[in-house]
């Protein structure tokens, strides 16, 4: 949602570079405030710079909604952008294999890599104070932070080979699986169990490649959460549905895919 903001007029641009570099002296509030300058002008890097120094401000609250959002919504951007292009750089290993231009595509998808591996570890790195600093009782900030450190172990192991795949998978299973845990104190409603459910469950399809836990744990959060949709609050509406709707449309097509695969084994027979 933060992600997809219209594209501004260049002037704006121009403006919020004069405006985030004018100032060699900025205090406490002028890194939330730049941060949003950012986000506005699409320069995803110059945020989420600034959320890392709002971030580590002694007085600055993580449990913050606003906070936490704008953190993620910086750092979806950026790592977005990298994995996009590894996936692109990736595609076109086979067109260029035996070719001189093989060995060109295979430094550059490394040079990548080792951005996505850099911008992932300075997200983990800040994840770990972070999370020392939410209050024990604040559920909602700790599975939103577990969650995301999952996720960025999970990122790190789409390109990570051999044991370092294995020791990033381990991390990141178990970061979902603490956020799980805590996520039970919330109500199968809230968008942020919902959507740990959504990524958990994508994390056992996608990286681990097993379909059926994936499929188990998409459907058990859908079915939670129709069971308690009249209790669901009309400040999270809007987004809970929108989660509810991708887990459905993830069961579909992963239940589609397995009796597609169990077709062609009967065929193989």
């Amino acid at each position: 949602c933060h992600g997809n903001r219209k594209r501004v007029h260049p002037f704006l641009s121009v403006y919020c570079r004069f405006v985030l570099t004018s100032s060699p002296v900025m205090s406490d509030g002028k890194f939330i405030t730049r941060a949003k300058i950012s986000e506005h002008a699409e320069r995803y890097e110059d945020m989420s710079d600034y959320m890392i120094q709002h971030m580590n401000q002694e007085e600055t609250s993580v449990a913050d909604t606003d906070n936490r959002n704008l953190l993620s919504v910086a750092f979806k951007n950026v790592v977005g952008a990298k994995r996009s292009s590894w996936r692109i750089l990736s595609a076109l290993k086979d067109q260029h294999k035996g070719k001189e231009s093989e060995h060109v595509l295979a430094d550059y998808t490394e040079k990548v890599v080792a951005e996505l591996k850099n911008v992932c570890n300075t997200v983990l790195n800040l994840l770990e104070d972070i999370i020392k600093k939410v209050p024990s009782e604040n559920t909602d900030a700790l599975v939103f932070y577990q969650k995301m450190k999952g996720d960025y172990y999970r990122y790190l192991a789409e390109v990570a080979k051999d044991t370092e795949r294995d020791e990033v998978l381990e991390k990141s299973s178990a970061a979902y699986e603490s956020a799980k845990t805590e996520s039970s104190k919330l109500p199968p409603t809230h968008p942020i169990r919902l959507g740990l459910a959504l990524n958990f469950s994508v994390f056992y399809y996608e990286i681990k490649n097993e379909p059926q836990k994936a499929c188990e744990l998409a459907k058990e959060a859908f079915d939670d959460a129709i069971a308690e949709l009249d209790k669901l609050q009309e400040d999270s509406y809007k987004d809970s549905t929108l989660i509810m709707q991708l887990l459905r449309d993830n069961l579909t097509l992963w239940t589609a895919d397995a009796q597609g695969d169990a077709e062609d084994d009967d065929d193989n027979n």
